[in-house]
């Protein structure tokens, strides 16, 4: 796909398998990161020939350390090379089902052929269950093999791909001389033919978008943070069910509500703002009622449950003040009194104050508040 293939076919040509090993291991690197977090990083997509050769060492010495985690970070972002047959096997490992799926078709202008390419009926050890997330990194640099296999599983809603736009680049270039002159000219000599893309403008020449975007430096940041997010959503949703069956008035809308929350599609929701809105339009809906409002508790704010208020303008009774003058101060800045035009009295007070606060201060009332009036 780019300068660096040639480099790295030369290299595995005629290679022993501790070498080919050895070059795996500088093309695929994983770790498992807090929060039981799998994260592999392959800066180089090798080929089906490669994978024969040293495809149990894969599944037994990378793929069994991931198949254990609660969910995946997929590193594309300095993959800049590869080859088309190793699609297959990416997808089959990711792909939560047996069933056979059409993922692409490839072009190819020399040969003037397609190629389809499908999910594998078996793989060598376990798919990375469904139920578990995908997180894709993708950046500028990200190009050829590596954007399809972003574009596929995004198209599958199988990954949520977070980071920079991919290249655009091409799954084949070549490098042909023009004539018999010094010139030189690279095409795309494949392409792909996505029956995933739905009518929607392919990948090569535009790059991939992600789901997510933001800078490369910050994706694996993001994507931790999009993976806790949907980590903690089922008891975050488990607990609202539970408020709304204790505390809510309206009891006779509770299974209503309770049965559209299990309903809800969550694949979208990528932020705490997405799930917050996702579930206020369920909840308003289902309820009819503009009171039933989630929203996101920020840090600075109050503690959890509680709305923010301005600090409130009558204080406790402990805290009274003592003078006279002090007390009728107090009283004109709760209490708004006047008359209007045509001898109508104007009355407003912005809150309620505790039945102690105003025994202490009803002489100050009388005087202040309802004689006028």
């Amino acid at each position: 796909s780019t300068s660096e293939a040639p480099q790295h076919d030369s290299k595995r040509a005629n290679a022993t398998q501790e070498e080919l090993l050895a070059l795996l291991q500088q093309i695929i690197k994983y770790q498992v990161l807090e929060g039981n977090v799998g994260y592999l990083r392959v800066d180089y997509i090798p080929g089906r020939e490669m994978i024969e050769q040293v495809g149990k060492f894969l599944v037994n010495d990378i793929w069994k350390q991931l198949m254990e985690t609660s969910s995946l970070v997929f590193d594309l972002q300095h993959s800049s090379g590869g080859e088309v047959s190793w699609i297959p096997f990416v997808i089959s490992y990711l792909h939560h089902g047996n069933i056979l799926l059409h993922v692409d078709t490839i072009y190819d202008r020399p040969s003037n052929t397609t190629t389809e390419i499908w999910t594998l009926p078996q793989v060598l050890g376990e798919r990375y269950s469904g139920e578990k997330d995908i997180v894709v990194l993708t950046s500028h640099h990200t190009v050829g093999v590596a954007e399809d296999i972003a574009y596929i599983l995004k198209k599958m809603r199988r990954a949520i791909v977070v980071g920079e736009q991919t290249l655009g680049g091409a799954l084949d270039l070549r490098k042909l001389r023009i004539g018999q002159s010094d010139f030189f000219i690279t095409v795309p000599v494949a392409r792909s033919l996505s029956p995933l893309g739905g009518g929607s403008q392919p990948w090569e020449g535009s790059g991939v978008l992600p789901c997510v975007g933001i800078p490369a430096e910050q994706a694996l940041e993001k994507a931790l943070a999009i993976l806790t997010l949907r980590r903690a959503r089922p008891e975050a949703i488990q607990r609202l069910m539970e408020v709304l069956q204790k505390y809510y008035t309206l009891v006779d809308r509770v299974p209503a509500l309770l049965h559209h929350l299990t309903a809800i599609d969550y694949s979208s929701v990528l932020t705490e703002e997405d799930l917050a809105a996702k579930l206020n339009a369920v909840l308003q809906a289902v309820s009819e009622d503009p009171r039933l409002l989630v929203r996101v508790l920020r840090p600075e704010e109050a503690t959890v449950g509680a709305e923010a208020r301005p600090e409130a303008a009558t204080p406790a009774p402990a805290s009274l003040p003592e003078g006279d003058s002090q007390r009728q101060a107090l009283i004109d800045a709760v209490f708004q009194v006047s008359v209007l035009p045509g001898n109508v009295g104007y009355l407003r007070f912005d809150e309620f104050a505790d039945s102690s606060v105003l025994g202490t201060l009803a002489p100050y009332v009388l005087r202040q508040v309802w004689e006028p009036l």
